[in-house]
């Protein structure tokens, strides 16, 4: 495949936890939660403007400042600008931002205006992804045809990307969505060279397979997975894609739950390495927001599960034919 950006660490840093998604992290825990995916290896961190409106990427920032830039990726995104605002309602899911309200704009000044903003706030030359945010019908319904037209068409999002792509300020640019919908209509409209598909390729489902990853693969584009324990519903948790889980997700877990017992296999451990093994996929980004968490991530990532439990999963129809299965070594 092309790839106009340095290659990433199959492991990355997602960057929600540090907008203070949920619950309120501290400064110097985020920062320390850097430091522990650098020293475990990391080299590839995602954030975006939504994140705290500005919060997530002026800690990430502060902690790589002192970084080589040259050693790793960052990504972030564009759609939301911020304008200042005076302290007051939060917007949920996050618990604390800075003084700043989001304002939809996937117009090309507007791409180009939010990645000024965003260097600005990172203190950073150049960013090396920049995916288009939310651009997504489960962010806005109805009105995603409208918001697909502008970003699409002359003086939208996807032209000015390619124009700040071209002038080097970014190096590649996608989409970063929950839906598969909106990257294939992108790859048939534009050129992007990378995704951040959220919550799509999982141990709980398998969209992509069908459509997009075989035109990915067509096209020389790759997918960085996001939400690998959808919401944490894999990890344990009862919330799946921010909602409440249903029944039947329930019982699909409690199967997985089931056959890794029976192998002595971590399931958080098989969910981080089961995307992964997928050609297209570039990384995994499972969110922290703290260094024990940071390295609780990065042992699941390297823990070694035997080929038995995969071939399994494939044959109880847990997960389909064509998914590629990891090796029985660890992902490195």
């Amino acid at each position: 495949m092309n790839q106009r950006y340095r290659p990433i660490t199959r492991l990355g840093l997602g960057g929600t936890g540090l907008g203070d998604m949920y619950h309120t992290t501290l400064d110097a825990a985020a920062h320390a939660t850097v430091d522990a995916a650098w020293e475990a290896g990391i080299r590839y961190f995602d954030t975006a403007p939504h994140y705290g409106a500005g919060l997530s990427e002026h800690r990430f920032g502060q902690a790589l400042r002192r970084r080589p830039r040259h050693e790793y990726t960052l990504s972030t995104k564009v759609g939301r600008l911020l304008a200042p605002h005076m302290p007051g309602e939060i917007e949920a899911p996050f618990v604390g931002a800075l003084p700043f309200k989001r304002v939809i704009d996937y117009t090309a000044d507007g791409v180009r205006r939010s990645v000024e903003d965003s260097l600005q706030r990172l203190a950073l030359g150049h960013i090396d992804i920049a995916y288009v945010h939310d651009l997504s019908p489960d962010m806005f319904g109805k009105d995603f045809e409208r918001h697909y037209r502008v970003a699409a068409g002359k003086g939208g999002a996807f032209e000015g990307m390619v124009k700040l792509r071209e002038e080097g300020i970014i190096k590649a640019w996608g989409l970063g969505v929950n839906t598969v919908e909106p990257c294939l209509r992108a790859l048939r409209d534009a050129d992007p060279d990378i995704f951040l598909l959220a919550g799509r390729y999982t141990l709980m489902e398998t969209t992509p397979l069908a459509e997009l990853f075989p035109l990915c693969a067509r096209r020389g584009a790759h997918v960085v997975l996001g939400g690998p324990f959808n919401s944490g519903f894999l990890a344990g948790g009862d919330h799946y894609d921010y909602q409440p889980a249903r029944p039947e997700q329930h019982a699909h877990r409690e199967r997985l739950r089931q056959v890794a017992a029976r192998h002595g296999v971590d399931l958080p451990a098989a969910a981080l390495q089961f995307g992964t093994a997928h050609p297209v996929v570039a990384a995994t980004i499972p969110g922290a927001s703290s260094p024990a968490h940071l390295r609780r991530n990065a042992t699941l990532m390297h823990m070694e599960i035997p080929a038995a439990f995969w071939e399994e999963l494939r044959a109880e129809g847990l997960v389909p034919l064509d998914a590629p299965l990891p090796s029985r070594k660890a992902v490195a």
